[in-house]
């Protein structure tokens, strides 16, 4: 088939953007099931945190009742730097979960 010259050309361009070949994953492998498993609560102190992980709790013994709960308290508000002084407590509490749950209280 002959092209027509006289009629526009349009070059059509694809709006995905390159993406990274690499699949994304969590920080840990998914659990297959809840039932008879350690779930660890964190708690990051603030004033709604334990009620948050309260009404979890609830609903994780409601819909799996084999599973076992363990709360770990922060004693500050940040989490994320995990008092120094409680690091050890803390990947000792790690060891004995399962899977853990955080709930940020604001």
């Amino acid at each position: 088939m002959a092209e027509n010259k006289s009629l526009p050309s349009y070059e059509v361009l694809s709006p995905w953007a390159d993406a990274d070949p690499i699949p994304l994953k969590g920080l840990a492998p998914r659990l297959d099931k809840l039932d008879g498993k350690k779930i660890g609560l964190l708690c990051n102190n603030k004033r709604a945190a334990p009620l948050i992980l309260d009404v979890t709790e609830n609903l994780i013994k409601e819909k799996f009742p084999t599973a076992t709960i363990d709360k770990f308290f922060a004693q500050s508000f940040s989490v994320s730097s995990l008092e120094k002084n409680r690091e050890q407590e803390f990947n000792d509490w790690l060891q004995g979960v399962d899977a853990v749950i955080a709930a940020v209280g604001d």
